[in-house]
């Protein structure tokens, strides 16, 4: 239903940041950037991108939908995993090409495709230059699902 669909453009930049209707700004590739995050907690779960039918069926239906940029295909989250999205709001920002959604969770409840609640499992260290060898130290959020077993490769080219 939602393929092929158009959003507006903006006629002006006071349109764009003060104005009333969804005129998302698409990159080169023609895509916005998406930030996912716990409705509840407000945890970041997850960056991906949407083009125009993914956007427009995540408004549609309430599902997340995204734009594998990996497989160059749309993906409705959870398709493989179950791990669903159901969008509770969605916000865009000041200049239109990026949107966050307040999500709840479906199955185990994780986002990554690393079967990890959150897709940001580790931190970076600060205030040193960084080398070659920096090294990257985990948050301790562990996997709740076997990837090899939920998408049959070990989870690569799933979703990021």
């Amino acid at each position: 239903m939602s393929e092929g669909f158009s959003f507006p453009a903006s006629a002006s930049s006071q349109e764009l940041e003060e104005g009333t209707v969804l005129t998302p700004r698409f990159d080169a590739a023609g895509l916005v950037t998406c930030v996912a995050v716990d409705a509840a907690s407000g945890e970041v779960l997850m960056l991906a991108h949407m083009n125009a039918q993914a956007l427009a069926l995540t408004i549609e239906t309430g599902e997340a939908h995204y734009f594998s940029r990996s497989r160059g295909k749309l993906w409705k989250k959870g398709e493989t995993s179950g791990h669903t999205q159901k969008v509770v709001e969605m916000r865009i920002d000041c200049d239109q090409d990026a949107v966050v959604i307040k999500v709840e969770m479906g199955g185990t409840g994780a986002a990554c495709h690393t079967g990890r609640r959150s897709c940001f499992y580790r931190t970076v260290p600060l205030g040193a230059a960084p080398s070659a060898g920096t090294a990257l130290a985990f948050t301790g959020d562990a996997p709740r699902f076997d990837p090899a077993k939920v998408y049959g490769d070990g989870g690569h080219g799933h979703g990021h």
